[in-house]
């Protein structure tokens, strides 16, 4: 019930979940999230993590809705099981925590930006925009 309260609890809830994933208390610096975020991609790859997150996948069946029922909640644990460890809460908003930090450095550190990419590849079905404008694929034609 605790749970419950803390994610639905209205404005009070969503204050005092907040307040509990304040995380570190100094953020990471771009060279330490560096380090966390390998370890995100390592936990990743680890055998146990490669097999929850396939039975995941098949479940979802390439639907945008079961990837979210089935994938994220997966991924998020993987992410949380790692993160902890630097002060994140163990929860969900730790992980959004950690993903803010990831994008404020994505700017700067272009080594980032890649890894960043990388660990969303594992988890995000790849996002096919449709068509639109000419049709050409940017290529002139006369």
């Amino acid at each position: 019930m605790r749970g419950v309260a803390r994610c639905w609890g209205g404005r009070g809830g969503r204050v005092k979940m907040a307040a509990s994933a304040q995380g570190p208390s100094a953020p990471l610096s771009a060279e330490q999230a560096k380090v966390v975020l390998a370890e995100v991609i390592k936990a990743f790859g680890a055998p146990e993590n490669a097999q929850r997150m396939d039975e995941a996948r098949d479940n979802a069946c390439n639907d945008m809705g079961k990837m979210l029922q089935f994938l994220l909640p997966v991924a998020t644990q993987i992410q949380q099981d790692v993160i902890k460890a630097y002060g994140f809460s163990s929860d969900g908003e730790g992980v959004l925590k950690f993903a803010r930090l990831i994008k404020s450095y994505e700017s700067q550190d272009p080594e980032i930006a890649s890894m960043s990419g990388k660990l969303k590849a594992m988890f995000l079905p790849p996002m096919t925009l449709p068509p639109h404008g000419a049709g050409t694929g940017g290529v002139a034609t006369s």
